[in-house]
């Protein structure tokens, strides 16, 4: 298959919600749909519990929640799919915004009993900023939940967006018969027997016919005929260019846990969703369709295998074909690397490949080459920006439990915080380590990893900071800048790439130094 025909079939997308609207749930039954999987659960199928396919670290099936990002690939109908399911918790909001940078659409998950929520608006702001095309799936409707149009009213007011439903659920909870296809004019009909098999829809294009009232029954078919001729009267119509655009968002309903709207979610994404897009890069616009290799780090995962100490480094291949063996320049080391055993993903199976494409995701086993924002080309000098470090929320003392194991602690340490699951910063009055994260459960996370990874255990101390400032010197020579350091040593630190970073106590403080020291320049985020 030619260069461009394998750029075509590429479809390369996040997943993204709030906790618990039921966004691994739909991963998994898209794999069902690719025939990744026959039975939904079935990965982690052991008698005592069925955990998703996509979360296997061992805290996220203890927890029930998604702690790291999955990369996951199926083939559907002849596209490639790579799905990047992202944690909804928003202790882990980071790692999803990392994500973001590596996908060409997104699909947002809504609980159609809580609607819209904070997590969601935060992550539907980033991808608006970006410009990433969006579909909505408003989920669980087997469940009492808000009414349709209240929420597509919802959708619109609280995440900014203009939606139009391509499919509309007949009835909701109790009262739920299943779902009319307004993309394909198809019935689907809910049937509750075998959660886990796929159901066919009824070709309908006309749905004045009496014989709809035989099928659902006449009350349910004249509320649905009302609905559609609202729908077709309130929204705009559906225009492709306008989604990718990201001005236009399709809605879909439906219930992932039965399965049910998935499949006309899926029929139309690999229809209407980009294939890879270009991206920028500091020193121009890469196009996907250059014969040049581009690519860069989103993501590292240490310990995907506990028994093996190995980290993986998870590329997105941006422009041209990444080969096995090939001698590749990295940008920030400047030295070519060879890759022996490139991966590719279906959750935690991995296989090795011989070539990926552009919108492939490869994971590339590291021994600490590698950074997130890393870049990847055949020679030329680029670098990918916009996957910054964000400033943390909550800080603490980190101490060694156990004095015996001080170099596993250590080696732990530096390897989850290349992950990017915390920060950490180095105090320079005394050398203690300190441990800043966006949300308090990122603790518990990495004291149990370092316990069941690494044999290292550490307790925690309070510390009262309220923001870390990463220190950009108009003058690192002048004497402004001497007495800063002098008069704040107490609260310098060095992050992990050494660089200085102001650790403020409080509001006041912070805007208190901002004034007195103007030529010392004071950033949120260490990408400045």
């Amino acid at each position: 298959m030619s260069f461009l025909k394998e750029i075509e079939r590429r479809r390369t997308f996040g997943i993204i919600s709030h906790p618990d609207a039921g966004k691994t749930t739909l991963t998994e039954k898209l794999l069902l749909f690719g025939g990744a999987i026959q039975e939904a659960g079935a990965v982690k199928n052991n008698k005592i519990k069925k955990g998703a396919t996509s979360d296997f670290m061992e805290i996220e099936r203890q927890r029930g929640i998604s702690v790291a990002t999955s990369v996951l690939a199926f083939i559907y109908k002849d596209k490639k799919i790579n799905i990047l399911d992202t944690p909804g918790h928003k202790d882990f909001a980071e790692d999803t915004f990392r994500t973001l940078t590596a996908v060409d659409s997104v699909i947002v998950v809504i609980d159609v009993a809580k609607g819209v929520e904070e997590q969601t608006e935060k992550l539907v702001e980033v991808c608006r900023m970006r410009k990433i095309p969006m579909i909505v799936f408003i989920n669980k409707l087997d469940r009492e939940g808000k009414d349709a149009f209240d929420l597509l009213d919802e959708v619109e007011q609280k995440l900014g967006l203009t939606v139009t439903p391509l499919s509309f659920p007949i009835g909701m909870g109790y009262d739920f018969k299943g779902i009319y296809n307004i993309y394909e004019k198809k019935l689907n009909l809910f049937s509750n027997e075998n959660k886990q098999t796929v159901s066919k829809g009824i070709e309908f294009t006309d749905i004045s016919t009496p014989e709809l009232d035989k099928i659902i029954g006449e009350k349910s078919a004249k509320t649905l005929r009302e609905e559609l001729e609202l729908v077709n009267e309130v929204y705009p119509e559906f225009n492709k260019q306008e989604y990718l655009n990201s001005e236009l968002q399709p809605v879909f309903f439906g219930s992932a846990l039965n399965n049910f709207g998935v499949k006309e979610l899926l029929d139309c994404f690999i229809q209407i969703a980009p294939s890879p897009q270009p991206k920028k890069a500091e020193e121009r616009l890469i196009d996907s369709k250059e014969d040049q290799l581009t690519g860069f780090v989103f993501k590292i995962h240490a310990n995907m295998d506990p028994n093996h100490r190995n980290r993986l480094a998870f590329i997105k291949i941006v422009s041209g074909t990444f080969k096995r063996n090939a001698p590749y320049l990295h940008i920030r080391l400047n030295k070519k690397l060879k890759f022996s055993s490139p991966n590719t993903f279906f959750a935690e199976k991995k296989e090795i490949i011989d070539e990926s494409f552009p919108g492939d995701i490869v994971g590339i086993p590291d021994t600490g080459n590698f950074k997130i924002g890393d870049t990847l080309t055949e020679g030329e000098i680029l670098n990918f920006k916009g996957i910054p470090s964000f400033s943390p929320e909550h800080f603490r003392y980190v101490n060694n439990a156990d004095p015996l194991k001080a170099k596993q602690l250590f080696k732990g340490l530096d390897q989850l915080m290349d992950e990017g699951v915390a920060q950490l910063f180095t105090l320079d009055l005394n050398g203690r380590k300190v441990i800043g994260t966006v949300g308090a459960l990122q603790y518990e996370v990495i004291q149990y990893r370092l316990e069941h990874e690494y044999g290292a255990k550490c307790s925690y101390e309070n510390l009262n900071v309220y923001k870390a400032c990463w220190v950009d010197p108009e003058n690192p020579k002048n004497e402004e800048f001497k007495e800063f350091k002098r008069i704040k040593q107490r609260y310098l630190a060095k992050d992990k790439q050494g660089k200085l970073v102001f650790l403020a106590d409080s509001a006041f403080s912070l805007q208190m130094t901002q004034d007195k020291y103007p030529t010392v320049k004071l950033h949120f985020t260490s990408e400045f």
